[in-house]
This record gives structure tokens, C-alpha cells and sequence, in this order.
């Protein structure tokens, strides 16, 4: 099998695809007791060897049990193999939303909640911040379960990177249904986003910006406005200029060469939460590979100085460049998410499938952002050292204990955790 870009075949041995939590337990057990490595294999949305292993992959698609909402809690608990989109529509048929959604719903939780993925938002926190609580199969084979109350072990796993135990279900924070506007202006320029960047990011619920870093403007600024309850279809209404930027009289692709048919409604036209906070359409699956993707987050309050720095390379990166988003996401206290305590500025690079080329300028494009303490997105391509990425984490020698004593052996590590943690 590959992954989604098809720029990784990956290695196992074996696949495998339990019935039951219990059959999961058992097997993790019998592979602790033979010396096998296993890892969980989710949606495959990584660009990297983050989910790979020489030894056998489980995928949970066949686990018993399905999305079951608390609404006296506001809690959703969903196995971990599900994708935001379909766990979307079923919280919106029963009157629930969740509080953020990354551009593409096609991933799957638990593995997006792992590596620390976000959506985009001054003051939305990444999606591992809905976690209420995390269920787990250990490397003994025991069936595991972490809330708040399991104190700082509970920070120390939700972004775990698969290194504590195969994730089977999470429980997440719900609040109700609500709708947003998606409005998209052209010809942002960089000097009004260089001038007050939060100001630009902090407009609406949601601001992303799409660019090659040349010239004197931003091509696409996607901005969507959350309509408060009881609220008529004119609240949130699109202005005639987003800080000098012109609305677009059509849809949009971020990529200026592609058909906007498998993007979200635009155009200023109200609709829920799960139809307009991703970029893309559920309904439409993305095809697999033509793109790489590497991403770094780093603080927001050194937004512009990054972005200054990038654009000295424009010329460099544009030949491998599809478009770069920058968004923003809130801090929050999990150890490995590359937001804690940092509410962030992310640039997001979409490359061209051009891996030998694009692997070639990371080291230039990390030493540009270096003095801003860039962290990498764990599941997209980088070329930081391991030590370099360990120190810009404050708990990172806690998380690395965590995993000693939660997986001693070694059952779920694989070739990208021995480089990360040693």
C-alpha cells in the first residue's frame, strides 16, 4: 500500500483488521510476546514515514460501535478511524458541530488528532482540543482510557504520535449547530497584511490565505464568518473590500489552475458548519498524489517577520510550489502539538510531486524560519534534526519518558519514532 500522495510505499509485512476491541488486545499482546512492531494506519494523509512499519499495520475499520452523542454532556465518542466529514453529518443531524474542521474532512480523528492537526482561526485551537477523553490499547494488550482526570499523562497522549498505544476511540467536546459564510477576495496586498497581520487573521472565525510569496499581493484571502444563532442570512454579510482585497465574482480552487467544482460553497452563501469550514467537499474524494506538503508553526506574534522571510526565497520556491496557506491556530497545553502554549501562525507549502527537488530547499526554507522557533507539522515532510525539533517541544524529554515506560519494548515504535525520540 501507499500513502495518500503516493510518495511512500509503505513496508509492512502484514496487514490486519481485528473485530473487536478485544481481538485488537489480544493481538497487540501476541505481538508484544513475538517482538513484532505494529502501527495503526488511518486515513493515510501523511506525507511522510509517521505511520509506516516493517512489521504489521492494523487498520480499525472493522471495530464494532459507531458515533454515539451525549447530548446531556455535549460530548460525541467516535471511533478513531472515522473521517471529520462523516462524523460531521451525523453531529449536524442531531443538531451538533464541532468547533473547528481542517480544510480537507477526508482525514480520519484519531490520526489527525495525533499528529496535531488544525483548522484555521485566531482563536480556534488545534482539533486535538475537542479531546475529552482517549481510548487505547496498550503494548500489554490492555484496554486503556485517558481523560482530564488522568492529569498529565492525558496532555502527554493526545498527541501522541502513535507511540502509546493503538488509539480506538475519542471522546470529544460538542457544542451546537451553527452556520458560516465562506467569502473569498482577490488581490490581498502585502502590505496590509504585513502592517497588522492580526488584524487581517483576526477578521472572522476562520482567515486563510493563499499564496506563492512573489509579488506585491496576496492571490486569495478565504475568509468565513460564523452566523450567530437566531441570526438572519444577512449577519456576517461579505464587505465590499477585505483590506483593499476585491470579493471574487466565482468560486475558487486555492490552486489558481484548478476547477472550484469540489470546493465548499462560496460566494457568500450561508450554510453549516460542515459545508463550509473545510475547503473541500466530503461528497468528492481527493485524488491521490500530484502534491507534497510540508508545514510549520511557529508564534503568531512573529507572523509578519516569517512571512518577510519567505518571500526572500519567492523566487526559489515558486518553480515547486502549487500555493502556500497561512492560517492561525489558539495555544493549547498538549505536550507534542506544535501549537502549545503558542497561539500560531502556520505556513502550509503544497508542492509539486517533486520529492528530490522540494527535500533539497526544506534545509533552506527551516533556516530562514529558524529564528522564529518554527515547529513542524508531524506528519509532513521536513528536514529539521531530530534534537533541533526535540528542543523547540518544553515537555519533550517528558513525553519521551512517557513513552518508555507506557511501551518499554518498543511495539510501537518504527523507523520515524527511533529518529524522533531515539
Amino acid at each position: 500500500m501507499r500513502n495518500w500522495a503516493g510518495n511512500l510505499e509503505y513496508a509492512a509485512a502484514a496487514v490486519v483488521r481485528p473485530e473487536s476491541a478485544q481481538e485488537l488486545a489480544e493481538f497487540v499482546a501476541g505481538a508484544a510476546q513475538r517482538g513484532e512492531r505494529v502501527k495503526a494506519l488511518g486515513s493515510r494523509h501523511c506525507f511522510n514515514d509517521i505511520a509506516d512499519t516493517g512489521g504489521v499495520h492494523v487498520v480499525l475499520d472493522r471495530l464494532p460501535g459507531g458515533i454515539e452523542v451525549d447530548s446531556a454532556r455535549r460530548t460525541v465518542r467516535v471511533p478513531a478511524g472515522t473521517t471529520y466529514g462523516a462524523l460531521g453529518a451525523a453531529l449536524e443531524r442531531e443538531g451538533w458541530a464541532l468547533h473547528n474542521l481542517a480544510s480537507l474532512p477526508h482525514i480520519s480523528v484519531g490520526g489527525a488528532v495525533q499528529t496535531g492537526t488544525h483548522g484555521s482561526g485566531i482563536a480556534s485551537p488545534a482539533l486535538a482540543s475537542a479531546v475529552t477523553a482517549i481510548e487505547l490499547v496498550r503494548a500489554s494488550g490492555e484496554l486503556d482510557r485517558l481523560d482530564a482526570a488522568s492529569g498529565e499523562e492525558f496532555l502527554g497522549s493526545v498527541v501522541g504520535l502513535g507511540a502509546l498505544g493503538i488509539v480506538t476511540a475519542l471522546e470529544l467536546a460538542i457544542e451546537p449547530t451553527y452556520r458560516v459564510r465562506q467569502q473569498v477576495f482577490e488581490g490581498l496586498p502585502w502590505d496590509a497584511v504585513l502592517a497588522d497581520f492580526d488584524a487581517v487573521a483576526g477578521d472572522a472565525y476562520s482567515v486563510s490565505l493563499f499564496t506563492d510569496y512573489a509579488g506585491d499581493t496576496v492571490p486569495h484571502a478565504w475568509r468565513k464568518v460564523r452566523v450567530g444563532a437566531g441570526e438572519d442570512g444577512s449577519a456576517g454579510a461579505a464587505p465590499a473590500s477585505f483590506f483593499g482585497a476585491a470579493p471574487a465574482g466565482r468560486p475558487r480552487h486555492p490552486l489558481p489552475e484548478m476547477d472550484a467544482g469540489n470546493c465548499t460553497q462560496q460566494l457568500d452563501v450561508p450554510g453549516p458548519w460542515l459545508d463550509r469550514l473545510p475547503h473541500f467537499r466530503h461528497e468528492f474524494t481527493p485524488s491521490a498524489g500530484d502534491e507534497l506538503q510540508t508545514e510549520y508553526l511557529l508564534p503568531r506574534a512573529r507572523a509578519a517577520e516569517a512571512l518577510c522571510a519567505v518571500r526572500t526565497l519567492a523566487a526559489r520556491l515558486a518553480p515547486l510550489l502549487y500555493v502556500s496557506e497561512v492560517r492561525t491556530v489558539a495555544a493549547d497545553e498538549f505536550w507534542l502539538s506544535p501549537s502549545y502554549r503558542q497561539d500560531s501562525v502556520a505556513l502550509h507549502f503544497t508542492w509539486k510531486p517533486l520529492q528530490r527537488e522540494v527535500e533539497a530547499i526544506l534545509p533552506e526554507l527551516e533556516d530562514a524560519l529558524a529564528p522564529f522557533g518554527a515547529r513542524p507539522h508531524w506528519g509532513k515532510l521536513n528536514a529539521m534534526p531530530s534534537a533541533a525539533i526535540a528542543a523547540l517541544y518544553p515537555r519533550f524529554e517528558d513525553f519521551r519518558s512517557l513513552v518508555a515506560r507506557r511501551d518499554p519494548a518498543g511495539v510501537f515504535r518504527n523507523a520515524y519514532l527511533d529518529r524522533v525520540l531515539g
